[in-house]
């Protein structure tokens, strides 16, 4: 299985998730989020976690805008498998992977 993982500023997990995958017997690939492409034959596409760009917006809002998520989405819409663990499933909320919106707690 090709397993490739997106890296943000602000992303703290990718190289945890990559030791699991790698541990699973997959075959890993760190994607930065200035790349514009998934690379051929990927398996699934991992959004791991941690504070892309910091999320001084909100969580993934500035993450959206990365050109590995226009990628990403085509890549979904192609039927591709993509996983987000903690801010990654945020992010894939935000550039409507999944469905509904994010809202802060209300007692933080």
């Amino acid at each position: 299985m090709k397993v490739g993982i997106i890296q943000f500023p602000g992303t703290n997990c990718e190289y945890d998730t990559q030791y699991a995958f790698n541990a699973l017997g997959c075959e890993t690939q760190v994607l930065w989020h200035k790349e514009d492409t998934i690379p051929a034959g990927t398996d699934l596409v991992v959004v791991p976690g941690g504070f892309s760009y910091g999320d001084y917006l909100r969580s993934g809002a500035i993450a959206k805008m990365s050109p590995i998520m226009k990628a990403l989405k085509q890549y979904a819409d192609n039927g591709g498998k993509v996983l987000g663990i903690c801010n990654g499933f945020q992010v894939l909320t935000e550039i409507g992977l999944l469905p509904g919106a994010l809202k802060r707690n209300e007692g933080l």
